[in-house]
């Protein structure tokens, strides 16, 4: 008897899962919620029950209650493909949202969490949000003010949005603090070059190049400002040395530098790129 009643529970769960699907591809979200709640209700083992669900709270922006519920799923279907798939859509899809959701309600709970506003800076930064970014840097740097990430990475967005003259001031405060910052010498050498002071750039392009002779962006910066300043055998020789590191990628850069119109019909050049 008590099997029995099992599989009529099961039968009746798997009906109102279906009903979900069917009023869920109707547009009618509200109404499939309450049949995938009662397919849980008859059957909490039901994992397409929660993956469905998880797939309705996700299109109303329930972004947290649909990570909930795709990973119960996959805890009652571990080997399941499609319980796998469904979350890693989400996750590619509604990853950064719910970052910023995670980090703003952080910040409600607690304003003064310097972390939190650099973090949410850097997820808001990859969605090209670069001025909600920048006001997230700020407020890190008002809790923090001697954190060198934040200002690299308020730097960094600051050139993103066409300001170098503004970045440099942050970017040698930070090169201050940690000298052997490589990453930060080769922004610094590039705001320098974009606002034609050479001497300033090649100074700091050939520390970076003291910390890493073969990186890419340094030496690649390098050839861009020795093109500049029209020194093309300089140029040539750092191409060369970043050519060595990612000859492909250097091709695709080298295409839309007009910097690098004084080079580009030299022999030296051509052989540089040639497929061989």
């Amino acid at each position: 008897m008590a099997d029995r009643e099992k599989f009529d529970r099961i039968a009746q769960s798997d009906f109102h899962n279906q009903r979900g699907i069917e009023l869920a591809d109707r547009g009618w979200l509200e109404e499939s919620i309450r049949e995938f709640h009662k397919a849980i209700e008859l059957d909490a083992q039901s994992a397409h029950a929660h993956d469905n669900l998880a797939t309705v709270y996700a299109e109303k922006g329930m972004l947290r209650e649909a990570l909930e519920e795709y990973l119960l799923a996959i805890n009652l279907e571990k080997q399941s493909p499609t319980a796998h798939y469904n979350l890693a859509c989400f996750l590619a899809t509604h990853g950064h949202d719910l970052a910023v959701r995670e980090y703003k309600e952080t910040i409600d709970l607690e304003f003064d969490y310097p972390d939190a506003h650099l973090n949410l800076g850097l997820t808001l930064a990859e969605r090209g949000l670069f001025t909600d970014a920048l006001v997230e840097y700020q407020q890190a740097l008002i809790l923090d003010p001697g954190d060198p990430v934040a200002k690299h990475e308020l730097a960094t967005v600051l050139m993103d949005m066409g300001k170098p003259g503004e970045a440099i001031p942050h970017l040698r405060e930070v090169v201050k603090v940690e000298s052997d910052n490589l990453d930060a010498w080769v922004d610094l050498g590039n705001c320098y070059a974009t606002k034609g002071f050479y001497s300033e750039s090649e100074r700091a392009l050939a520390r970076a190049l003291e910390i890493d002779a073969k990186d890419l962006m340094a030496n690649y910066h390098m050839a861009a400002l020795r093109a500049a300043q029209g020194d093309a055998d300089g140029c040539l020789e750092s191409l060369q040395r970043a050519a060595a590191v990612d000859k492909d990628r250097v091709r695709v850069w080298v295409e839309g530098d007009r910097f690098f119109d004084v080079v580009r019909r030299m022999p030296a050049f051509a052989e540089l790129f040639d497929a061989g």
